[in-house]
């Protein structure tokens, strides 16, 4: 639904699908998993915090610098790397927005349904599932690690 909405939406307002119209179909929908995280921190954090800033002295900019992006970082960085290992094999909403753009998940779609080169194809495609594997692992590591953080700093 995503990626015909998408091409209805450049469609109708006359934008030529690029390379742009594909950065803007996958921050769409990977915007939503960072909020998410973050949002998620936001709930978990001690607001105690905000407020001993802010009575000590500190402006908006300093408590957010200090205070709160400190408790939000590991939130953002797993939320941006569960974003890229998503839209890094996104086949649909890249394909409704490229245009004429060939693309690493729509050349392994092509392979896959008329095969030229299949031992190439199995090579691409184990590099896709292991470098969209490891930013999970990773982005669940720190997020298991900043939890840990925060329950013996308690």
């Amino acid at each position: 639904m995503t990626g015909i909405a998408l091409r209805s939406a450049l469609g109708l307002m006359d934008i030529p699908f690029s390379f742009w119209t594909i950065i803007v179909g996958h921050a769409t929908f990977c915007i939503v998993v960072v909020y998410n995280n973050v949002l998620a921190r936001f709930r978990r954090t001690s607001w105690s915090l905000v407020e001993a800033s802010m009575d000590l002295g500190a402006n908006g900019l300093q408590t957010f610098r200090h205070i709160i992006l400190p408790n939000i970082a590991t939130a953002l960085l797993a939320g941006g790397m569960l974003a890229f290992a998503l839209s890094f094999d996104e086949v649909i909403v890249t394909t409704f927005t490229a245009g004429q753009q060939s693309t690493l998940p729509i050349w392994i779609f092509s392979q896959l349904t008329r095969p030229r080169d299949r031992p190439v194809t199995n090579v691409v495609a184990f590099f896709v599932v292991l470098i969209t594997t490891i930013p999970i692992l990773l982005a669940y590591r720190f997020t298991q690690q900043s939890e840990l953080s925060e329950q013996t700093s308690k």
